[in-house]
């Protein structure tokens, strides 16, 4: 059985906001509905908004849902949190916050939290009269996931917006990977491109305002630390010994151990080991860490 807050229990055996909201033709007031998932994957949500048309405050909400325990829960925590809230002050609204309000959610029942952040957002753009713009671009992209129909985009938005580090996370939050797994090995590819995103963007912050052009004192993930460094192979190190005849490859990371592979005119040259201290373990330890050593594995 799945470790429930109190707050989940209470909001599931007890919903207070469960039902619709009719149009009853009231001058200055506007209900709107926002549906999100499908009966067939096994969770959907359609979330009705009442707003005044001359705040833009929801007045009042309404959730109807077909789902587990954490589906309802979710539904009703956003409500609670929308309620009194402005269009402009409900959008900023994050899954995480959905969660936060519960207490916690298992990360198995996180892409609960999802839906009804996804389901606000529809019911916003139903208001304003205009397609759903917010995150229109998740289905504009190939579809990673077959089983459940997710995009590449929509993928690479959650991992990054909610700083996931694992294809299960991933299957947690939106699915993704949770049918036949083939999409899983593309799931640890889009991981890795943020990671190595967000390694990018320490760098370019640490060489911007410290003294030593190395990444930020806080620790990297070690995805963080594989991407770190080929990065620093592809775009420092390389250039420099192909433009010689030479190469390198990344072939394994044990902590501050990196193992490389020397190819072409490096691989061959009596001065390799020179090549090896001096123009890649000096630049990782610069970029990465000062304790970084580098060894040759022979191909």
């Amino acid at each position: 059985m799945w470790d429930y807050t109190d707050k989940v229990l209470e909001f599931f055996y007890n919903p207070k906001n469960q039902g619709t909201l009719e149009d009853k033709g009231e001058t200055g007031i506007k209900v709107a509905v926002g549906e999100v998932g499908s009966i067939a994957c096994g969770d959907a949500l359609r979330l009705h908004i009442k707003v005044d048309e001359d705040t833009n405050k929801i007045l009042d909400a309404r959730f109807q849902t077909f789902g587990c325990t954490s589906a309802i829960a979710s539904s009703e925590a956003l409500v609670e949190l929308v309620k009194g809230k402005t269009i402009d002050e409900a959008l900023k609204i994050s899954n995480k916050e959905i969660a936060d309000y519960l207490g916690g959610l298992p990360q198995e029942k996180m892409h609960c939290s999802v839906m009804g952040q996804e389901a606000l957002e529809a019911a916003i753009s139903n208001y304003k009269g205009i397609p759903l713009a917010v995150h229109d671009e998740d289905d504009e992209g190939a579809i990673i996931c077959t089983c459940f129909g997710i995009t590449e985009p929509k993928i690479k938005r959650i991992v990054k917006d909610n700083k996931l580090t694992t294809a299960e996370e991933v299957t947690n939050f939106i699915k993704a990977g949770g049918g036949c797994g083939t999409c899983l090995a593309t799931i640890d590819d889009i991981i890795i491109e943020n990671q190595r995103n967000l390694a990018h963007t320490a760098t370019t912050t640490s060489n911007n305002g410290s003294t030593n052009g190395s990444i930020s004192n806080k620790p990297l993930t070690p995805v963080q630390k594989i991407a770190l460094i080929q990065k620093t192979l592809d775009e420092e190190i390389r250039p420099i010994l192909m433009a010689d005849g030479g190469d390198v490859e990344l072939y394994d990371v044990d902590g501050d151990r990196i193992r490389v592979i020397l190819q072409g005119a490096c691989g061959s040259c009596s001065s390799s080991l020179a090549t090896l201290k001096n123009a890649i373990e000096a630049k990782l330890r610069e970029r990465i860490s000062p304790n970084v050593t580098v060894e040759e594995v022979n191909n």
